[in-house]
């Protein structure tokens, strides 16, 4: 077992040892696990970002990928939904970046351009 995994696990003991000093009988196997919101299913984002890019006839920014995810997965275009689709949208396109797939383009406003290198 890595190093961080051992961590990880032990850091878990204590907040259940933690749990237990204010409720004794407190059953921790029972802590249900959240599922993410508008989670995509894997790869989805990436091959959006990827269509988008190569058919796009100028750069596109982060947001203008986030609306046509929204818009395809029938989504409420609310701000915190917004927000969310971009930190996603935005890490899929640093990594697509770090590979050399995407590059960025500078433009006016608040937002940079992206546009497929390849």
């Amino acid at each position: 077992m890595r190093a961080d995994e051992r961590k990880v696990i032990c850091d878990l003991d204590h907040v259940d040892a933690a749990i237990r000093l204010f409720d004794q009988n407190a059953d921790t196997t029972k802590i249900v696990r959240y599922p993410t919101k508008h989670r995509a299913k894997k790869g989805e984002v990436v091959r959006l970002v990827v269509r988008m890019l190569r058919g796009a006839d100028r750069p596109l920014t982060s947001l203008d990928i986030v609306h046509q995810q929204i818009k395809e997965r029938g989504l409420k275009a609310d701000e915190a939904t917004v927000v969310l689709m971009r930190k996603r949208v935005g890490a899929c396109l640093t990594k697509l970046k770090s590979h050399g797939h995407v590059r960025v383009v500078p433009q006016a406003g608040l937002y940079q351009g992206w546009e497929w290198a390849r």
